[in-house]
């Protein structure tokens, strides 16, 4: 497992809370009854998404949050759909914020700022992530990060195109360069944050947002870990061009970290 630790000046009483987590013993994170007032539970946790026509695998994402939170977690998806995405993710108990399609980044920075539970989780609604890790992310926060970033590209990620690895490493290097900081995947959709940290940034990419959401913490000094996770093959089609896509990223991870170095 890889692991970034950097803890900025002056944080400390915003974070007596994670320091009395971290000191105490490890958690089971399904567990919505626990007598430590300071452990968060899936009861204080939102699961996010953007949601563009994602039928044939919205149910099954669904499905799965319900499963491993043994449904205490809250499930918000701003959706664009022209399919039946939204109705399928509301007959799975889903919060639906209708949204106009503007790109990514617009969605989620919806989808992450709508909530007001204390940790709020990322993914995609494609069926690639897995939402099994629900519980050790909760438990990295629990243990005093700020980020958990899920790193698609340990395991080798093999149900990801050739082109798409190559630039996904090629994104890490280039965000690790500017920022000082080795990273491993910069752009995965997977991450848990706690709601200071998503409250206390201006967050302004579009395409790029994955990457800001990563880059920002990290050069504000909040304590992000990346985690190993699998990463399967996409049910449906994909949205993003990767050619544009991928010099939009590009982009984005240049002037976010330039940004963050000279603010």
């Amino acid at each position: 497992m890889s692991s970034m630790q950097r803890r900025a000046n002056g944080r400390e009483d915003r974070r007596d809370e994670a320091d009395t987590a971290a000191a105490g013993t490890a958690i089971d994170a399904g567990d919505t009854t626990g007598d430590d007032p300071e452990e968060y539970t899936f009861e204080d946790v939102s699961v996010v998404m953007g949601t563009y026509n994602e039928e044939a695998a919205i149910g099954t994402v669904l499905d799965d949050i319900e499963t491993v939170t043994d449904g205490h977690a809250e499930v918000v998806c701003v959706d664009g759909s022209s399919d039946r995405t939204p109705e399928i993710a509301r007959e799975h108990g889903a919060r639906v914020i209708e949204q106009a399609p503007q790109g990514y980044g617009v969605a989620v920075r919806e989808a992450i700022l709508a909530p007001n539970r204390p940790i709020v989780v990322t993914t995609d609604c494609d069926d690639t992530y897995p939402m099994e890790q629900l519980p050790a992310f909760l438990a990295a926060i629990n243990e005093g990060c700020d980020v958990v970033s899920g790193d698609r590209l340990y395991h080798g990620a093999e149900a990801m195109p050739a082109f798409n690895r190559f630039g996904n490493r090629a994104f890490a290097t280039l965000a690790s360069a500017l920022m000082g900081e080795v990273v491993h995947d910069t752009t995965t959709g997977m991450r848990a944050y706690r709601r200071e940290v998503v409250e206390s940034i201006e967050w302004t990419e579009n395409t790029g947002l994955s990457a800001e959401l990563l880059i920002r913490p990290l050069m504000r000094g909040y304590d992000v870990r990346e985690h190993p996770i699998a990463y399967r093959e996409r049910a449906g089609e994909t949205k993003l061009d990767p050619i544009e896509g991928g010099l939009a990223i590009a982009k984005s991870i240049l002037k976010v970290s330039l940004e963050e170095r000279f603010r």
